[in-house]
C-alpha cells in the first residue's frame, strides 16, 4: 500500500505535467463527490465507480493530510495557473458568503485542497464535505445511506467484531462526520437536497450502483462520460 505523502506526490506530479502540457480545462462536471455512511460500503463503491470512469480517486484521509499541512497546501496551489487561482479564490469567497462561514486556518486549507482537486477535474472526492466546496455546475454529488442495523451488521463482518462494538463504532463515525459538517459549513449532511442522488445500498448492490451513477453521468454535460 502507498503511503499517503507517496499518494500526493504523485499526484502532484501528474497535475504538474499536465499544465507544463498545458491542457485547458473543460466545461461540465469533472467531479463526482461521495458522502456515506458507516458500513455503506461507499469507500468500495467509490474506487470502483473510478476504476469504471478511469479517473483519479481522493479518499478523505488523503484529503485531510494535505488540509493538515500549510507546505502540501501550497504545494497543491502551485499546480494552478494565475487563472486557476482566481477562480478557486472566487469559489471559497462565494462558499464563505453564502454559507456565512467564519473559516479557521484548516478550513481554509481544507477549501483550497478540494477546490485544487475540481480545479483539475476528472476525479472522485469523498467525504470531508467536498459537495459543499464545489460549485453545482462542476461537481455530482452522491449520498450512499442503507439501514443502520444492516450497516451495522456488515461493519461486524468486515472487521470481524461483535455486534455491539460494530454498533458503536457506526454510531461514532455516524457523530462524528455529521458534527464535522455542520461544524465547517453549516449543514446537515443527512439532508437528501444537498445531493444530486441518494443510493441505498441495502436495496442496490455496489456494482449496480456504480452502474446506475455512471447511467446518471452520462445524462448531464460530463467531462469523463462518452
Amino acid at each position: 500500500m502507498k503511503t499517503i505523502p507517496r499518494i500526493i506526490e504523485e499526484q502532484v506530479q501528474r497535475w504538474q505535467i499536465m499544465q507544463k502540457e498545458g491542457k485547458e480545462e473543460k466545461e461540465g462536471i469533472s467531479i463526482v463527490t461521495l458522502s456515506r455512511e458507516p458500513g455503506s460500503g461507499g469507500r468500495i463503491l467509490a474506487g470502483k465507480l473510478a476504476d469504471k470512469l478511469g479517473i483519479d480517486i481522493f479518499h478523505q484521509e488523503v484529503i485531510n493530510e494535505i488540509a493538515r499541512s500549510a507546505d502540501v497546501s501550497e504545494k497543491l496551489l502551485e499546480t494552478l495557473d494565475e487563472r486557476g487561482l482566481s477562480i478557486l479564490e472566487d469559489w471559497i469567497s462565494s462558499l464563505v458568503y453564502d454559507r456565512h462561514l467564519w473559516p479557521d486556518e484548516y478550513l481554509q486549507h481544507l477549501m483550497k485542497v478540494i477546490g485544487t482537486i475540481g480545479k483539475h477535474g476528472r476525479a472522485v472526492v469523498v467525504g470531508r464535505g467536498a459537495n459543499f466546496v464545489l460549485p453545482l455546475e462542476k461537481r455530482f454529488s452522491v449520498r450512499i445511506v442503507a439501514p443502520q442495523s444492516w450497516r451495522i451488521q456488515n461493519v461486524s463482518k468486515e472487521f470481524d467484531i461483535s455486534v455491539e462494538e460494530a454498533k458503536r463504532r457506526v454510531m461514532r463515525t455516524e457523530s462524528d462526520r455529521r458534527a464535522f459538517i455542520r461544524k465547517y459549513f453549516n449543514a446537515d449532511i443527512a439532508d437528501p437536497t444537498n445531493y444530486d442522488m441518494v443510493i441505498n445500498t441495502a436495496t442496490l448492490n455496489v456494482d449496480d450502483a456504480v452502474n446506475v451513477i455512471s447511467s446518471a453521468l452520462g445524462l448531464v454535460e460530463c467531462v469523463f462520460v462518452g
